[in-house]
């Protein structure tokens, strides 16, 4: 059968090369699977297992790559098939397609492509984890102002802002762990819906492919694909949570605010400004980040009004998507975490501009409340209008300005000396006293870094032990291929 040039040029061609450079080596694997499966249940014999573990020996897949698509078969699994036959002729390779059908084949595939994308993310949140904590652990005493609504607010600690992103961070590893789970599953043996009438087994499959177990439902394994949206939608909140930051990291790296400044080699000059330090891979983390955004959500328009059943026709346009979708975020986090290492922030500099703005004047309030029993709304009536007093008439005295406004709103003063004063309202100070339970205080954020690290050293030890499940994996099915 020729197909329409259009056809060829349009669809087809792309698809055989998205094809090959994703899906061979798992298109082979489970070749191989269902391969000694047949044999281990005695569907076919082992004369002609034999010859088809040859056949597939005889493929290689580097040349398989070099091929260019000319319009004779309509698809990889099409044009492997081809091979077979040449290598064992028809009636032989024939067999090997017993009790499945390219339904659960691709399905099968997709998922497999998909752990390495989840795990290759996954790595990538663990680097950027690691070098934030770095930084955290050299800044636990770094004061710096924080803003919300874009202006000064509190002063709290490099360390303690650094320690909320590893948080979200942390959650996100969760959120793709779960993604993993839920995608390690092998619709293999559900054939094009219903499954079939042969005593294959389905969970030797499964195991060979280095799944943890297969599919329920036949329909649902060739149908669904809340398992693909799972972990794009973990992707798209990592992704959400990454420019929150990337964007401060950007803010902070002007030199109004000079909070942090990047190695050379994250930065570049202009061709026309001597002065100029760009932080560009902050930038390119930003535009790739929200390029990856971008795709994971039109992953999800793609497959939100398709008919639940066989969406192979969709996933053929859909996977390359994928791909690029979380090749994307990881270049992204990558680039954060390997910018972060070279970051360098100005301990005297942020603590001096720390306290401008009135940023400590919570404190203010909050010591009025708590040595003095004074209602808290009170008290932070009385803080902002010392603020006013002191905005409107820089040169007024402090301990002034508070007796007088706490005689109008009180009747009576508070015995709070201009060194009382200066301590209370210190950034320093004001860091030290927040010792709540995931606050800024030094002490709290040691017990945070400690709790981090150990997480962060339990969620490598799950990395690795997944990358050497997958190998061992590779590992046996060989041998039961070899077997054969």
């Amino acid at each position: 059968m020729r197909f329409a040039p259009e056809y060829v040029r349009y669809v087809l061609n792309d698809n055989f090369e998205d094809a090959k450079r994703l899906f061979l080596s798992p298109l082979m694997a489970i070749h191989c699977a269902h391969l000694v499966m047949l044999a281990d249940r005695a569907i076919i014999g082992p004369t002609d297992a034999r010859r088809l573990r040859e056949a597939l020996d005889s493929i290689s897949q580097d040349e398989v790559k070099d091929v260019r698509y000319d319009g004779t078969c309509e698809d990889l699994f099409f044009y492997v098939e081809q091979l077979l036959i040449a290598a064992c002729g028809e009636e032989i390779a024939g067999r090997l397609h017993t009790a499945r059908s390219r339904n659960d084949i691709d399905m099968t595939m997709y998922r497999m492509r998909q752990r390495e994308f989840i795990l290759a993310l996954y790595e990538a949140t663990l680097a950027l984890r690691d070098s934030l904590l770095d930084v955290a652990a050299k800044h636990r005493g770094t004061v710096m102002a924080v803003h919300t609504h874009t202006q000064p607010a509190q002063p709290t600690t490099v360390a303690h802002y650094l320690l909320a992103v590893v948080e979200q961070l942390e959650r996100d590893a969760i959120r793709l762990q779960a993604a993993f789970k839920t995608t390690n599953r092998s619709p293999l043996g559900a054939c094009a819906i219903t499954g079939t009438g042969f005593p294959i087994d389905r969970q030797l499959t499964s195991d060979l492919l280095g799944f943890d177990a297969p599919t329920g439902n036949t329909y649902g394994s060739i149908a669904t694909v809340d398992y693909l949206l799972e972990s794009v939608s973990a992707t798209a909140v990592l992704l959400s949570g990454l420019g929150r930051f990337v964007q401060d990291l950007l803010l902070w790296g002007t030199r109004e605010f000079s909070y942090v400044r990047f190695g050379d080699g994250f930065v570049q000059c202009s061709s026309i400004m001597p002065q100029k330090r760009n932080p560009v891979a902050i930038e390119h983390a930003r535009a790739i980040g929200s390029k990856a955004l971008g795709q994971a959500q039109a992953i999800v328009v793609t497959v939100h009004n398709t008919p639940f059943g066989d969406v192979v026709d969709t996933e053929d346009d859909l996977q390359p998507l994928v791909s690029s979708t979380f090749r994307d975020a990881v270049r992204a986090v990558r680039l954060v975490a390997a910018a972060m290492q070279t970051a360098e922030f100005d301990p005297e500099r942020l603590e001096s501009r720390a306290g401008e703005g009135g940023t400590t004047l919570t404190e203010l309030a909050d010591t009025l409340s708590r040595d003095h029993d004074v209602p808290f709304k009170t008290a932070h009536r009385i803080a902002s209008r010392v603020l006013q007093t002191l905005t409107e008439n820089p040169a007024a005295d402090l301990q002034s300005v508070l007796a007088a406004v706490c005689l109008q709103y009180l009747s009576r003063t508070l015995p709070y000396t201009r060194e009382d004063l200066a301590r209370i309202l210190s950034p320093r100070y004001f860091v030290d006293v927040r010792r709540t339970l995931g606050g800024p205080a030094p002490e709290e954020t040691e017990r945070a870094l400690s709790e981090s690290q150990q997480l962060l050293e339990r969620d490598h030890v799950w990395l690795t032990d997944r990358r050497r499940a997958a190998s061992a994996t590779e590992g046996r099915l060989r041998e039961r291929t070899a077997a054969l």
